[in-house]
């Protein structure tokens, strides 16, 4: 009983409590009477105080009514005052007969007591949280900016029951495509409307901010309506989605749309237990851990449990980036960190032959097109892309590794570059080697968002600059996912493949980097007149459309709805062993290196010879 008792400023409520209770009392004995005979009844009246008083008291405590704070007044607090004036008014009379008080209280006295106690208890704690939220009157609220929400359901109502308390933004109404919702009242707003008639009541109310609070909507909706957002030029917040929410994001985590929620894609449904099994426990190495897939790559590991994780990178800067990122984070896992060259031969026999990883996932690659186009560095992509390949997945044989998982790229497909053409050979190369008890798979996908080197960060800086942001050519499209969903792909696709399979990833539909360019200038917030964007033509070894299967491979259903498994025709021996010996002579210039792959692959053309005309350049300054 002792923690029940009022502490501290809760004595305030203690006494307010009981004098709620006088004032009820005495006014229902008024009423009672028509204030008629007043001096007669209110000796009755006053004589009983002497027992209501305490037993209301008495009751409020055990009620538990003073453990909380009137500023957040709920509806708990209102089902215990409720409780309290209804056990109160029945313990009334039951104190009056063990006390033998000879008074006879009306009926009526005991029906409208407890009526008026909740009206003055619950009424002073909601008036007091009200005008501590400043929601009674508030100069600084009518000056808030005016907002839309976008969704009325439970996440549009906490939303606003949590920005009611703050003076930056003022919620002028819902909109919602519910018919059952229409014209309601949430708080002090209305639902306006549906959401497609956005464009109209933000004119209207002349709003710039709205908050798309929709956290379960599936990810298509999401993308249409931030879509929407971006054409109409209003600035857009989004709560949490639900899986962020069920990772321990809180609703009011506001944060503004990116470049993932225009891409509209489903989250991935992994085979987690299978991946623990498959993973978990054993020993994995990652080459090129410190790159963009490289690193995510290994934090999505380290959530399997592996008794060893191996980061291999040949950059001292990257591999200390990923290590220092992932320490505190390792639990049971042991991580050691390698820098060393996969076209070291004798380092890889060492490392593997010592280490016994179970499962490699190669990521280590030259995977920039325009820079490999460079003569001083093509012969460097197929030497690093080709011959690295070799040498890590041959020792991976003779080290018994039993699943080698190589990560390869869209641009392998009829490919233009010596970037594509290398990975080419280097999927070649893998089903080559596809004769013993280690198992290759080559998972091949497009482009990845924020990657080191790709078109978004440079896109960002551009704008941050003021522009202008340079696209290559008005019409060039390219797939697009983010990071985390490709890895999580990858991880899927190592389990499911089998030797000599290539996994190809659901990219979705492919993007105009235009739209993307542009898309970008409003979500940054900055001035789409102002912005301009360059069309500067097509790079060496770029094309305008990606590719992600090439015309003689068969592909066959897997097990899971964004993975294709396909077959491509045998390599031949020969070829392989003619490929690595040209790889490991001393370095030869760009012209015959370019010789070199068009004779090993009929399908390389140089990007002059393909058709797609690079436009003269020019600036637009409509985004």
């Amino acid at each position: 009983m002792t923690n029940l008792l009022p502490q501290g400023r809760a004595w305030f409520a203690f006494i307010h409590d009981v004098t709620a209770a006088l004032i009820a009392w005495m006014v229902v004995y008024a009423l009672r009477f028509s204030f008629a005979d007043l001096p007669v009844n209110w000796q009755g009246c006053a004589a009983s105080l002497k027992w209501v008083l305490p037993t209301q008291a008495i009751v409020c405590t055990a009620m538990g009514l003073y453990r909380g704070l009137w500023r957040y007044a709920s509806l708990d607090d209102l089902k215990r005052i409720v409780l309290a004036a209804v056990v109160g008014t029945f313990a009334i009379p039951l104190v009056f007969t063990l006390t033998q008080y000879a008074a006879v209280v009306p009926r009526t006295v005991l029906l409208l007591y407890p009526l008026m106690l909740i009206f003055l208890m619950a009424g002073s704690r909601f008036v007091y949280r009200m005008w501590r939220e400043e929601r009674l009157f508030s100069p600084w609220r009518a000056l808030g900016e005016p907002i839309l929400v976008l969704g009325a359901g439970a996440a549009g109502a906490r939303l606003a029951e949590a920005l009611a308390s703050g003076r930056e933004w003022r919620i002028v109404g819902f909109l919602d495509d519910d018919p059952k919702k229409q014209k309601r009242r949430i708080y002090s707003a209305s639902v306006l409307g549906t959401i497609s008639e956005l464009t109209l009541w933000a004119k209207k109310l002349h709003v710039q901010k709205v908050v798309l609070a929709l956290p379960s909507a599936n990810h298509k909706l999401r993308r249409q309506i931030s879509e929407t957002c971006l054409a109409a030029g209003l600035h857009t917040f989004s709560v949490p989605t639900y899986e962020d929410l069920l990772s321990g994001a809180q609703l009011t985590m506001l944060r503004s749309l990116d470049m993932e929620d225009l891409l509209g894609r489903e989250p991935v449904l992994l085979d987690s237990q299978g991946l623990g099994e498959w993973l978990g426990g054993g020993t994995v190495l990652v080459s090129g851990a410190g790159g963009s897939i490289g690193s995510e790559l290994c934090r999505q590991i380290l959530r399997y449990r592996p008794a060893h994780l191996i980061l291999l990178d040949i950059s001292e800067v990257a591999l200390y980036r990923i290590a220092d990122a992932l320490r505190g984070h390792e639990g049971t896992t042991k991580i050691s960190a390698r820098i060393g060259d996969i076209k070291d031969r004798a380092l890889m026999k060492a490392l593997l032959g010592s280490m016994r990883p179970q499962v490699i996932f190669h990521t280590a690659a030259h995977k920039h097109v325009p820079l490999m186009e460079e003569a001083q560095n093509a012969w460097q992509a197929l030497r690093n892309n080709v011959y690295g390949t070799y040498v890590l997945g041959k020792e991976a044989v003779s080290a018994g590794v039993k699943k080698f998982v190589m990560i390869s790229t869209d641009k392998a497909v009829a490919p233009v570059s010596v970037m594509g053409a290398s990975k080419r050979l280097a999927e070649m190369v893998c089903r080559y080697l596809q004769n013993g008890m280690t198992q290759f798979v080559i998972v091949r996908f497009g482009n990845v968002m924020n990657s080191d080197g790709s078109v978004i960060p440079l896109f960002r800086k551009q704008i941050e600059q003021g522009g202008p942001v340079t696209v290559t050519h008005p019409e060039v499209t390219r797939y697009f996912m983010s990071i985390p969903e490709a890895v999580g792909l990858v991880m899927q696709a190592g389990l499911q493949g089998e030797g000599g399979d290539i996994m190809v990833l659901d990219m979705g539909e492919p993007i105009k980097i235009a739209d993307l360019a542009r898309n970008m200038v409003r979500l940054s917030g900055a001035d789409p007149e102002q912005v301009a964007i360059r069309f500067i033509g097509l790079r060496p070894g770029e094309k305008l459309h990606e590719q992600l299967l090439n015309p003689e491979e068969t592909g066959r259903i897997t097990g899971h709805p964004k993975l294709t498994a396909a077959r491509a025709r045998p390599v031949t021996q020969a070829l392989i062993e003619e490929v690595i010996a040209v790889c490991e002579k001393p370095e030869a210039p760009d012209r015959p290196v370019r010789e070199l792959l068009r004779r090993w692959l009929p399908d390389f053309h140089e990007p002059d010879a393909s058709g797609e005309e690079s436009p003269k350049a020019e600036v637009s300054s409509k985004t």
